[in-house]
């Protein structure tokens, strides 16, 4: 917990406050309007600037997520949407994506619809329109520095099918402008299962504008699509709302930088001086990154997904063998680190050190 001008130190702290709440913490509500009426949702604030909504019955998902009062992330029109809204089928699941900071998909399957032997899916899985239990506030002192730390668990079950249960843990702490996200998958079945996840991060206006650019550790890239294959030279720029504007996509396959970990970060010179919203993880745990880049007038985002495999329909997948799956008892652990950057120097400092030009280039056979 160290501010310029503030004390340093747990009794330092202590001493000069009635309730931590003065300086940050994490606020439990229920939403209580529009289609969001009756869901659960953590503020979070850290007191340095960083805030965020941790959504428990979206699957411990973020939807709204601010610097220093400057919005970071893209909400649909939708907005936060109570699960009971779900629609499973084909294309249902855009009735309540809300987007946010993250949106998970997965457990079992990624992508777009379509069959997989007998079953049929839906865009992107079941994952955000399942509630979390056992939700657990685990805040506290840890030494000098307080932590913010939430956790809930996930089960994605169908019967005669796969049983998967998810860990979350969320975890910042008061005077920090990072947040640490944890998950833990569980096959509790008896069978293999497919285990798919794409982590749907959401940069949004004013972070996504004409001055932004994408730096990211990729190796090589590929398009989803002829459209996503014209525009391939200009995947890390971005340009002002286009009417009519088609959906873009590329596939990164994520290279380690000098740290070990994968990088990629939306940055933007131009807004306060100088903003960026940066990620980072290990690439022998995510070994992708799906761009998706819809630059459409309200529909102004950019998807910076870290994904365990290519974002297509499971069968595709299945087809190629690039489905990955999990044993009975097998546990698969994933750690995503977020960090808002700040001024210019950071900024220049992050481009030179995970700024790569990746070789266009087909790798996944899909």
């Amino acid at each position: 917990m160290n501010t310029p001008g503030a004390p340093a130190g747990r009794d330092a702290i202590r001493q000069r406050i009635g309730n931590l709440a003065q300086l940050g913490g994490a606020r439990h509500v229920i939403l209580n309007e529009g289609a969001a009426k009756g869901m659960a949702a953590i503020d979070v604030d850290t007191g340095a600037g960083l805030r965020f909504t941790v959504l428990p019955d979206r699957g411990m998902d973020i939807s709204l997520c601010s610097y220093k009062g400057t919005n970071l992330v893209y909400l649909t029109g939708n907005g936060e949407v109570n699960p009971a809204f779900y629609d499973a089928a084909g294309l249902g699941w855009l009735h309540t994506f809300f987007a946010g900071l993250l949106t998970t998909c997965g457990l079992t399957t990624l992508g777009a619809p379509g069959r997989d032997g007998d079953v049929e899916l839906g865009l992107h899985g079941r994952y955000s329109a399942l509630p979390a239990r056992h939700v657990q506030d685990r805040s506290g002192w840890q030494g000098d520095r307080y932590a913010i730390e939430l956790q809930g668990v996930v089960e994605e079950t169908r019967l005669f099918d796969h049983s998967l249960e998810m860990t979350r843990t969320l975890r910042t702490e008061i005077r920090s402008r990072a947040l640490t996200l944890h998950d833990r998958v569980v096959n509790t079945g008896y069978s293999s299962s497919p285990c798919t996840i794409l982590y749907h991060i959401n940069a949004g206006h004013p972070l996504l504008s004409e001055h932004s650019e994408l730096v990211l550790t990729a190796a090589r890239t590929e398009a989803h699509d002829d459209t996503s294959r014209a525009a391939m030279a200009d995947f890390a720029r971005f340009g002002a709302p286009v009417p009519g504007f088609q959906e873009q996509n590329f596939l990164h396959q994520m290279a380690r930088g000098d740290d070990g970990l994968a990088h990629a970060a939306m940055l933007n010179p131009a807004l306060s001086g100088g903003l960026g919203l940066a990620l980072a993880f290990d690439p022998a745990e995510v070994p992708y990154l799906n761009e998706w880049k819809m630059l459409g007038q309200r529909d102004y985002v950019v998807g910076i997904e870290p994904c365990t495999a290519p974002c297509a329909n499971r069968a595709r997948l299945r087809e190629v063998g690039l489905l990955p799956m999990l044993e009975p008892g097998q546990s698969r652990d994933i750690t995503l680190h977020l960090q808002v950057l700040e001024g210019p120097d950071e900024l220049a400092a992050y481009r030179q050190r995970h700024g790569m030009t990746p070789v266009f280039e087909p790798f996944t056979a899909l």
